[in-house]
């Protein structure tokens, strides 16, 4: 389990803002140095802005799928754009991506 560093939100215990209006670039940075071995920088913050616009206009977080489809969009590939996501978030998606943009955690996990 990671140690968390104090980040002066109100968080759960895996780690995700109880409340998304918290989050900011700032916060985004700090949290990402709770992952040990992410390299996070700038080309990480285009996938966190699509995860919180496509959540307000759709009252929805997006599913791996929307985020593969919003880089096919800007320019990759089907098969570069789920390579580059899984570049970005090795321990994925879901997990950091989603944490790391200020998003709630998913209620359900797809385990199958």
């Amino acid at each position: 389990m990671r140690t968390p560093i104090d980040l002066h939100v109100e968080r759960c215990p895996d780690g995700y803002l109880k409340n998304r209006e918290d989050w900011n670039e700032s916060l985004a940075w700090k949290m990402a140095s709770e992952w040990h071995g992410l390299n996070f920088n700038e080309a990480h913050l285009p996938v966190l802005h699509f995860i919180r616009d496509y959540h307000a206009e759709h009252q929805i977080t997006p599913d791996v799928r929307e985020a593969t489809h919003f880089l096919i969009e800007n320019g990759l590939d089907k098969k570069e754009a789920k390579k580059y996501l899984f570049k970005l978030f090795p321990n994925g998606y879901m997990q950091q991506a989603i944490q790391l943009a200020g998003m709630r955690r998913p209620t359900a996990w797809c385990v199958g």
